[in-house]
């Protein structure tokens, strides 16, 4: 059954962890898992422990046969709680003894009700909100409308951050070195007007993806896998693997030294006795392939990584989320439109995108001034692939 839950979960309530005796009282079970999915404290989720009592003893006998779980699960699809919460039923040990346990997911639309009452869980207890209560969740609420780039990530804190690189490389990138020179703003306000944090100091989506110390510990999907295959398949020998869970501005730096690393060199005869290098591939079109495929993806509901796969006679590049806004298959050539404002915005500060809507164009001149084909593009519903092929 796994890891006792007395060890990760700790043996008293607190505001995100609620114990029930038993089963019986399915009412006082609805309400808790409501409290638990309007998170009023902000803790991204919640825990009911059926089988433990208030001073946080197990009880001994709890039912945790398929047949209880099935009607505790339930509870999720009858519509007396709604929004509809997202949560888990599941066996596991308290304490060495059995119990059941129901992983509530902090909801994204609250405020959430129980037979048309919300129920909220401040702190140890669970009680009806007040009006102040639901107001801060109807703001909340509010604030999940605004893009996803510039969202809180619940549960992060600014050990998180990598704040000696956001003080030497991102504010200096960011904001004019006059304005910063006079500015003796503490950093948490500094972060929160450049909207890598809130006001209360809670990282945002943007702030872990630009200066984080690994975004992919809060935001799964934030990372970028590398693949060098001999020959032209996966069924190849793979020559190199590696994953960087680092920051944009790291990443930017780390792919540009393995691109290089992987990169061949020829002499081509340009005019009489004169030659140049050519590489297998530009730099410059590998590095705005990347840099745009980390500005678009959906970071927001997938997990999967970018993926860079080298090939002996092409790269292929992969992000996960397709069009956006007005971008669609047949015009994202013409057409520009952002999942990531924020990011976008702050990775032209930092020189990694020079101009917004110029990046298919700027891969493509690239590749023919290296005498490379052209490069190829596969849409779909939910994903992104660029394949560039090798210079011939």
């Amino acid at each position: 059954m796994g890891t006792d839950l007395a060890t990760t979960l700790g043996t008293q309530e607190t505001a995100n962890l609620e114990f029930k005796r038993e089963i019986r009282d399915r009412n006082a079970i609805r309400e808790a898992i409501c409290a638990l999915a309007n998170d009023l404290p902000g803790l991204g989720r919640g825990f009911l422990i059926i089988g433990v009592d208030k001073s946080g003893r197990p009880v001994g006998q709890v039912d945790t046969s398929d047949q209880a779980l099935l009607g505790l699960t339930s509870i999720r699809d009858e519509g007396r709680i709604l929004d509809r919460p997202s949560m888990v039923v599941s066996r596991a040990v308290y304490q060495g003894q059995p119990v059941v346990q129901i992983d509530v997911s902090a909801s994204r639309t609250p405020p959430v009700r129980f037979d048309n009452v919300v129920w909220v869980r401040p702190g140890p207890s669970t009680r009806r909100a007040t009006r102040d209560d639901e107001r801060v969740l109807s703001e909340r609420r509010r604030s999940f409308e605004t893009p996803f780039d510039v969202r809180p990530v619940a549960g992060s804190t600014t050990d998180d951050l990598d704040l000696g690189l956001f003080r030497s490389d991102y504010l200096r990138s960011a904001v004019d070195p006059s304005v910063l020179d006079e500015n003796g703003r503490p950093t948490e306000q500094q972060l929160a007007s450049l909207r890598l944090a809130d006001t209360d100091g809670t990282p945002t989506v943007l702030g872990l993806l630009v200066v984080g110390l690994d975004p992919s510990a809060q935001i799964p999907g934030a990372y970028v896998q590398f693949i060098r295959y001999e020959e032209i398949d996966v069924s190849g020998v793979v020559l190199d693997e590696q994953e960087f869970r680092v920051n944009v501005i790291n990443a930017a730096e780390r792919l540009e030294t393995l691109f290089k690393g992987h990169l061949h060199t020829r002499l081509i005869e340009v005019s009489g006795f004169r030659e140049e290098p050519r590489p297998d591939y530009p730099i410059e079109a590998l590095r705005e392939v990347c840099m745009n495929a980390i500005m678009h993806r959906n970071y927001e509901s997938s997990n999967a990584p970018v993926r860079v796969a080298w090939f002996d006679d092409r790269i292929e590049v992969t992000n996960p989320g397709g069009p956006f806004g007005q971008v669609r298959s047949d015009n994202f050539d013409r057409v520009n439109d952002y999942r990531n404002p924020s990011l976008a915005a702050a990775m032209k500060s930092l020189g990694y995108v020079n101009q917004f809507g110029r990046g298919i164009g700027r891969v493509r001149a690239s590749l023919r001034r290296n005498g490379n084909p052209e490069p190829e593009f596969i849409v779909d519903d939910a994903s992104w692939t660029v394949t560039l092929r090798s210079a011939t």
